[in-house]
């Protein structure tokens, strides 16, 4: 079998993958002050069928720039698990030059790198899942030829000078609503830990830094002041002490605190709670159900409320700190039965500190052990 060539392998690509951005994107860049080839980082989100690109503006923060409409995803709301699921990534993934396919039997595609240190570490396994054209999907995101065609310029340069770009990809906007909406589905617990990585960036619009140890996705982390050991993290092992950058954690904190509100107040309202699918073939963007009629196949059925695929039960995450800060706290279970949330809390230097989740309603921010867990 030919291997097939992806990005940078060798000079003769296909013109579809040189096109250049039309003038109206070019426009858009001057208006915005953002450099033809900055950073990317394109966000994905499930339900709404939405893929937006955000790019770096010249103050080093991330705008938005372009939403595009999903032609069709498959599988259901939750992660890729195991090979032949259909299911559409979720989670952090990291696009390097070799993950950019110009010869692709779906126009052009962009792989995503699934599975990445996370999805390995807890057994998850798939391969080939793109973001590519054609609007079908097994597994992928698929645009149409048009959207995509823009997308991989809109990749292809910000990789020059650069080692790749972030794809952060979630099962639906990460709001208080939509949590409260899911509240009782079996994947809520992995969810919030991605939504961490979320207020982190929404917070900021700075790209978050991504790491995995113990089984678990840990963002902007960096090496405490007082430690002079270089942080390493390992996938299947104990978390190292670390602490995040004051500027994001107060942020972040701020954004978790107001989203916490909002989403007890809908609890306590008993918000109605979205049906848990088994066998939902995935869907599209509105905009696309006139021009791709019975494209979608309602095989699905409804499941029980707290019922779904049986997930693995994650150990704890101790990680101690005997330097004298405050940075160090214990994660809580991630998969536990009441689906304990792995949260961060405020130190008195304010940067944000590893720790459990508790069931308990949340305290004021004032004090150094203030959860931000949202409450089940």
């Amino acid at each position: 079998m030919t291997p097939v060539r992806c990005f940078g392998e060798d000079g003769k690509l296909p013109e579809k993958a040189t096109r250049e951005l039309s003038s109206e994107l070019l426009s858009l860049f001057h208006q915005k002050k953002m450099p033809k080839s900055s950073p990317i980082i394109l966000r994905i989100f499930k339900e709404e069928a939405e893929l937006e690109v955000w790019k770096q503006d010249t103050t080093g923060h991330f705008q938005l720039l372009k939403i595009y409409p999903i032609c069709r995803w498959s599988g259901d709301l939750g992660p890729k698990i195991y090979e032949g699921d259909r299911q559409t990534p979720e989670g952090f993934y990291t696009i390097t030059p070799k993950l950019m396919n110009p010869n692709s039997n779906f126009y052009l595609a962009i792989n995503t790198g699934f599975p990445n240190a996370f999805d390995k570490v807890n057994n998850r396994d798939g391969t080939f899942l793109m973001i590519h054209g054609d609007c079908s999907s097994s597994g992928c995101y698929a645009m149409t030829d048009e959207q995509i065609a823009e997308i991989y310029s809109l990749a292809r340069d910000s990789l020059r000078g650069r080692p790749s770009f972030q794809v952060q990809a979630y099962p639906f906007r990460m709001t208080p609503a939509n949590l409260a909406r899911h509240r009782t589905n079996p994947h809520l617990a992995f969810w919030k830990m991605l939504k961490i990585g979320n207020d982190h960036f929404e917070a900021t619009h700075l790209e978050p830094k991504v790491d995995v140890c113990n089984h678990r996705y840990v963002f902007d982390a960096q090496q405490p002041p007082s430690s002079a050991n270089p942080l390493v993290f390992d996938p299947k092992g104990q978390c190292p002490p670390f602490v995040v950058n004051p500027k994001i954690a107060q942020a972040a904190l701020r954004k978790q605190r107001a989203d916490d509100v909002e989403y007890t107040e809908l609890v306590k309202n008993s918000v109605s709670v979205a049906p848990i699918h088994s066998g939902l073939d995935g869907g599209m963007n509105e905009v696309f159900h006139a021009q791709f009629p019975g494209e979608i196949v309602p095989l699905a059925r409804v499941l029980p409320p707290g019922s779904g695929p049986e997930l693995p039960q994650l150990p704890p995450i101790p990680w101690t700190d005997n330097d004298g800060s405050l940075a160090n706290r214990q994660f809580g279970a991630l998969f536990g039965s009441n689906y304990a949330l792995p949260t961060q809390v405020v130190g008195p230097d304010s940067t944000l500190q590893g720790r459990g989740a508790e069931s308990a309603p949340t305290a004021p921010l004032a004090s150094p052990t203030t959860t931000l867990a949202f409450p089940d």
